[in-house]
């Protein structure tokens, strides 16, 4: 009920009109120019607070207030976490005694609201069934972050469920939190399922997001949010207590509007936990991700372009954005890559191939029982994903039949994956994502990362757990023609909506990824080129010494 009564505070909160210009910040702080807080990089704010200009007190102040001020019309934060003041004192207490956690100390974030923390707050996927239910810890992504004294802000909307419950709803919208908008544009679809953590990073509501991704969530928000997503390897990141769809696709990042800010963030959660046995495959120790942004980092590379995808999708994807990969591709040769041809040999039999479904159905049925098991209280007695629909059923805040469950009706009516059928379902992904996609591509042309544009890459890599990073590579013209969503409730593609550059590659490179994804960002910059059309007034200005 907590989370009522911080909903109807939003509600009350006063709106920027949906079409005014911001207007410029006052950023300027006890005399000294500092960034916009929807510009401003973690390397500003450790300067900040390493030179007294504010504490991490005042930054979740101000963060907290630029979520009171936007969230009426975005509904991008579910809930805030009631002792982030406390822990931003805490935070600055050590600081203050020499001790510096990591270079995310006393640093803001928002996580999305299916990864589990061991305090007030509540972790419902977007659903009404788990509002009041209790885990035993902290996930171990929430407590790696406290470990670098990272202060987690709050939690963000989600498509309910990761986008894993209907066949009939819109990105970003669960019973718990509503609808959430992207800012680029009103009434944005702001994609999904990680949308509230994209839309929160993409103006300014924290530093960065974590996000989760099974196939599209990170990466997906992230394109249409210019942002820059970070989609690891399946086992880089742990899921421990993350409310799940498929132990082999699913896994947790970093979203950020820089890429060097998202590799910080990479930096702090990567690593072995014993409660995730994927994670035993890391191979050695956890690379330098921070170094791995490079301005060089094409210099002598051999980069891909899938063209057989862009041939068999092209038709989905508008012409600004493959005008754009066209030009990104340019621009990637002149900074020193050789580019091939890397095609996606099975591409064309797969669109033909339903084992992915299977896969995700099979995973889905057990691993959300194994989540539901490890609750310590569980109110409404959720242990399995036919309880699970009943409940969805049986409460109306669930919006069901309006937003179906089909997608678990499905899932209900095959085999989980201990069933003997699960296994060539799953060797049949892996085909099509290793020896047939995205992994037999990087081998057979000797590349270091395979090009697409974002709208174009999630799928194949989710197959096989591999590694993307996206981001910004361009805008929607300003006189673009609005087309709604197949739910009919969200702008698609509009003026000014942005989309991203996405480099794939095996499992493991996530260094050599940000480099390139870092390489490409410094020459183009593509993110400061349109503003988005809401914005938060709050400046950290605004709130010190008050």
């Amino acid at each position: 009920m907590r989370c009522l009564a911080f909903i109807t505070l939003l509600s009350a909160t006063s709106l920027v009109s949906s079409f005014s210009i911001p207007p410029l910040p006052r950023t300027s702080i006890k005399g000294t120019p500092f960034p916009s807080l929807i510009d401003v990089d973690l390397e500003n704010l450790v300067a900040g607070l390493e030179q007294g200009l504010f504490t991490s007190a005042d930054l979740v102040k101000a963060y907290t207030q630029r979520i009171l001020e936007v969230n009426s019309t975005l509904h991008v934060v579910t809930e805030l976490n009631p002792d982030a003041g406390a822990i931003a004192k805490e935070a600055d207490a050590l600081r203050a005694n020499g001790t510096v956690l990591s270079p995310l100390h006393g640093i803001p974030i928002l996580i999305k609201n299916n990864i589990a923390t061991d305090d007030l707050m509540n972790n419902t996927a977007g659903s009404w069934a788990l509002v009041g239910a209790k885990v035993p810890r902290d996930s171990t992504m929430a407590a790696k972050l406290r470990e670098a004294g990272v202060i987690i802000l709050g939690k963000t909307n989600l498509s309910q469920w990761a986008n894993f419950r209907s066949f009939n709803s819109s990105n970003g919208w669960s019973a718990y939190g509503g609808q959430t908008f992207g800012a680029y544009y009103p009434g944005q679809d702001p994609s999904g399922s990680s949308s509230g953590s994209g839309v929160s990073s993409s103006i300014g509501l924290a530093l960065a997001a974590l996000g989760t991704e099974t196939s599209g969530s990170i990466l997906s928000p992230a394109d249409v949010n210019n942002l820059v997503g970070i989609k690891p390897t399946t086992g880089l990141t742990s899921r421990y207590l993350v409310i799940p769809i498929s132990e082999h696709q699913d896994t947790v990042g970093p979203m950020a509007r820089s890429v060097k800010d998202a590799a910080y963030v990479l930096q702090a959660i990567a690593g072995k936990d014993e409660n995730d046995n994927y994670t035993s495959a890391i191979p050695g120790p956890i690379p330098d991700y921070v170094a791995a942004c490079d301005y060089n980092a094409f210099a002598g590379a051999r980069i891909g372009v899938a063209r057989n995808v862009l041939d068999i999708w092209g038709k989905y994807t508008d012409k600004p954005v493959l005008d754009a990969f066209n030009l990104a591709i340019a621009q990637i040769e002149a900074a020193g890559a050789t580019i091939v041809d890397a095609n996606f040999t099975a591409f064309k039999d797969w669109q033909n191939d339903g084992n992915e479904t299977l896969v995700l159905n099979a995973d889905f049925l057990t691993n959300a029982a194994a989540y539901f098991a490890e609750l310590t209280v569980n109110p409404n007695n959720i242990e399995n994903i036919a309880d699970l629909q009943n409940f969805t059923h049986d409460f109306p805040a669930e919006k069901w039949p309006r937003r179906d469950t089909l997608q678990w009706k499905t899932a209900l009516k095959q085999f989980n994956n201990t069933s003997p059928k699960f296994w060539p379902a799953y060797q049949a992904n892996v085909f099509y994502g290793g020896e047939g996609g995205i992994l037999g591509a990087l081998e057979r042309t000797n590349t270091s990362a395979v090009l697409l544009p974002t709208q174009l890459s999630p799928s194949i890599p989710a197959l096989v757990g591999s590694p993307v990073v996206t981001v910004p590579m361009g805008f929607y013209p300003s006189n673009w023609t609005v087309t709604m969503n197949g739910f009919g409730n969200l702008v698609s593609t509009g003026p000014n909506l942005p989309f991203g550059l996405s480099f794939m590659g095996t499992k493991w490179s996530e260094a050599d990824l940000i480099g390139f994804a870092y390489a490409y960002e410094q020459r183009t910059m593509h993110r400061d080129e349109v503003v988005p059309y809401l914005v938060p007034n709050i400046e950290v200005v605004d709130v010190v010494g008050r």
